[in-house]
């Protein structure tokens, strides 16, 4: 087999600057292409040194992490020693995770297991390595985008998971138990008393609320026309909250008045006075992460309100 040390090194070098590229993407640095290219140019001299006398120097596992220090330093730069640690630790991370990527991808579509081991064993040293090249090639941009896109699935979701509280609410005798997602875009309130207004699904409080209510929740102009009679206890907490969605711009929804509402953040909890709640047929979260939406101002009581 003929290797030409040129296309080894560009590889390579192409390879250290795209994950040094996803480690910036990992921790959502702004960084030039230039200084990318440094970092992967930093990594590649490791290809150059592997056909001189300090090859064996050039492999100890200290020469390399050596190598992945000025990879960082190059590409980063040094602000503060948890900056640097955060950012070196994000490079091995997305080392791992695209070196794991393609090598499960080539075992799964090409691995014998009549292969001799001794043979195997010997085609992992050097540049004797199964994986070709060309497979390199084309795999590691598609490792890139798959990793790329679950860390953004990782960040949204833990961005939802920091914005979810346990939500307790009485009403008409009954204690109802939620998760809750804050929502900045929620701007439902009463335009009178200027009490917000939280979203809650129906899902799975069918045997909690009455028939009525669970009613108004699928058909909500059945309340604004007569056509639906609430018991009197939820008619006395009724009140009709203007709002506007896509295909309605103009609509009131029925909105009622509980006993008594709590937020909690596992840390602090606080009861929130002045609330209204709007009920809806409609599944808020299609994996079931939370059952209702909470308006901004309901988190207010949080910043000051100590658990008890």
């Amino acid at each position: 087999m003929v290797l030409y040390l040129d296309a080894v090194w560009l590889l390579n070098f192409l390879a250290d600057t795209l994950l040094l590229w996803i480690a910036a993407i990992f921790l959502k640095r702004s960084v030039k292409w230039y200084r990318l290219a440094l970092g992967g140019f930093i990594g590649s001299l490791s290809i150059v040194l592997m056909v001189t006398p300090l090859a064996q120097l050039a492999g100890h596992p200290l020469a390399k992490l050596t190598l992945s220090v000025f990879m960082v330093l190059g590409a980063f730069g040094f602000k503060r020693w948890k900056y640097f640690v955060s950012h070196l630790m994000a490079l091995y991370f997305s080392t791992f995770l695209t070196g794991g990527l393609l090598l499960g991808t080539h075992y799964f579509i090409q691995f014998d297991m009549q292969l001799d081991s001794a043979f195997f064993l010997a085609s992992l040293r050097g540049f004797g390595d199964p994986v070709s090249w060309m497979f390199v090639m084309v795999g590691l941009p598609i490792a890139w985008h798959f990793a790329k896109n679950r860390a953004e699935d990782f960040q949204t979701s833990q961005l939802q998971h920091d914005q979810l509280l346990d939500v307790e609410m009485q009403m008409d005798g009954r204690v109802f138990l939620f998760r809750g997602l804050v929502d900045t875009g929620n701007q439902l309130q009463d335009p009178i008393s200027k009490a917000p207004v939280m979203l809650v699904s129906t899902r799975g409080l069918e045997k909690q609320l009455p028939a009525e209510v669970l009613e108004a929740a699928e058909k909500p102009e059945s309340l604004l026309f007569g056509e639906l009679e609430l018991p009197s206890g939820w008619m006395e907490r009724m009140r009709f909250i203007p709002a506007k969605s896509v295909g309605k711009p103009h609509q009131l929804l029925p909105a009622f008045k509980p006993d008594k509402v709590e937020v909690s953040n596992g840390t602090r909890k606080a009861d929130v006075s002045k609330v209204l709640v709007n009920f809806t047929a409609m599944n808020l979260s299609s994996d079931d992460q939370f059952s209702c939406i909470l308006h901004p101002k309901m988190v207010l009581p949080l910043s000051f309100e100590e658990v008890s």
